[in-house]
C-alpha cells in the first residue's frame, strides 16, 4: 500500500469515529489534578463539546472555558479521545501568588487539551483524564504545564 493510500485510509477512519464520538449529552462534576474544581460539558454536535472548568489554585479562582473535539478510542464505544482549546481568566485577592506584581490580581491566558474519556455503562457516570497546558497572556507571562487531571461527571 502506498503512503497516498495509507492516509486516505486513515482520514476516512478518523473521520468515520468522529461522527460516533458522543457519549452523552451532558455531565457535571468534580475536577481533581493541580486545580481542583468543578467542570460542567455540553455536547453541541455528536463530536464537538464545550466545557467549562472553575477552579482553584494558589489561593484564588479561575474560569476556563475549552472547545472541544471527541473522536472514538480503541474502536470502543465507550472511549473517547479529546483534544480542544480555549481561554482562561484566574483572580486572586490580597493572598496573591508570589510571582504576580502588588497590583496584579487577575491573570488571563490561553489553554490547550488533550485527553481521554469513559462512558460506564448502565451508570450515569464519565470519567476523564486530561493534560490542559496553560499559557498566560496579560499581567503575567508563563507556562503552566502541570495540569493533569481526573475528571468524574454524572452524566445525563
Amino acid at each position: 500500500m502506498t503512503i497516498p493510500k495509507i492516509l486516505l485510509l486513515f482520514i476516512f477512519l478518523s473521520l468515520s469515529n468522529l461522527s460516533k464520538a458522543q457519549l452523552y449529552k451532558s455531565a457535571l462534576g468534580i475536577r481533581i489534578g493541580a486545580s481542583n474544581g468543578i467542570t460542567y460539558k455540553h455536547f453541541i454536535k455528536k463530536n464537538t463539546a464545550i466545557e467549562a472548568i472553575g477552579t482553584f489554585r494558589y489561593q484564588g479562582i479561575g474560569l476556563t472555558g475549552l472547545y472541544e473535539v471527541h473522536g472514538r478510542a480503541f474502536n470502543s464505544r465507550d472511549f473517547n479521545w479529546l483534544i480542544g482549546g480555549g481561554g482562561h481568566v484566574h483572580v486572586w485577592g490580597d493572598n496573591r501568588p508570589k510571582f504576580l506584581d502588588k497590583e496584579q490580581r487577575i491573570v488571563l491566558g490561553l489553554d490547550g487539551i488533550l485527553g481521554l474519556e469513559a462512558k460506564v455503562r448502565g451508570i450515569p457516570l464519565a470519567i476523564s483524564l486530561d493534560w490542559k497546558p496553560t499559557i498566560n497572556i496579560i499581567n503575567y507571562s508563563g507556562f503552566w504545564g502541570d495540569e493533569i487531571a481526573l475528571s468524574l461527571r454524572y452524566t445525563w
